[in-house]
C-alpha cells in the first residue's frame, strides 16, 4: 500500500473501480482485474486502507450497488481512510431515473436527501436516531432527475461545535 501511494504522491482511491480505474488512483474492486491495485469487497469491513491515508475517493456507479444494510458502515470506513482535509466524490444513478431501473442489480439509488443523513447541518442526521454515522460536510449536491446525482463530501473530523449555515 505505501509504495503504491508514494507513486500516486498520496492516496487516491477509486472504490469500485472495475476496469475503468481513473487515471492517478488507486483502484479497489471485489473482482480482480489488471486495473485494480487492491481486490476487495467494500461490505467487508475494515478495509486494507490505514486511517486518514486518503486525500480523495472516488465512488462512481457503485453505491446504488452496495446493500442498504452496508451503507452507513461503507460511509463510516470512508471517513476513517479519509484525511481531515479530504475529500469524497459520489457519482450514481438518480433515484427513479432511466438508469436507475435499467440495471437489475441496483439496490436504489440515491435522491438529493439521501446523503442529507450524513451531514449534522440538515435534520435528517438530527433524526437518526438508531444510527449515527461519522458527520460529514456536503460541499456539492447537484442532480438530474432524468439522470444522476453528484455529490461530494468532506469529512468533518477537526470541528468542535457546529451550527446550520444560512
Amino acid at each position: 500500500m505505501k509504495k503504491l501511494a508514494k507513486k500516486h504522491l498520496g492516496i487516491r482511491l477509486d472504490v469500485g473501480c472495475g476496469i475503468n480505474k481513473q487515471k492517478g488512483y488507486i483502484g479497489m474492486d471485489m473482482f480482480k482485474h489488471p486495473c485494480v491495485d487492491i481486490v476487495h469487497d467494500v461490505q467487508k469491513f475494515p478495509w486494507p486502507i490505514d486511517t486518514n491515508s486518503c486525500f480523495q475517493v472516488l465512488m462512481s456507479h457503485l453505491w446504488e450497488h452496495i446493500e442498504p444494510k452496508y451503507r452507513f458502515e461503507v460511509m463510516d470506513e470512508i471517513w476513517r481512510i479519509m484525511r481531515p482535509d479530504g475529500q469524497l466524490l459520489i457519482s450514481a444513478p438518480y433515484a427513479g431515473s432511466w438508469g436507475d431501473a435499467a440495471h437489475p442489480a441496483h439496490y436504489g439509488c440515491p435522491n438529493e436527501a439521501t446523503f442529507t443523513f450524513f451531514d449534522p447541518d440538515y435534520p435528517l442526521y438530527q433524526a437518526c436516531s438508531y444510527k449515527k454515522p461519522k458527520p460529514w460536510k456536503i460541499v456539492r449536491n447537484d442532480y438530474n432527475m432524468r439522470g444522476n446525482i453528484e455529490v461530494i463530501l468532506e469529512p468533518r473530523k477537526n470541528e468542535q461545535r457546529r451550527t446550520r449555515r444560512k
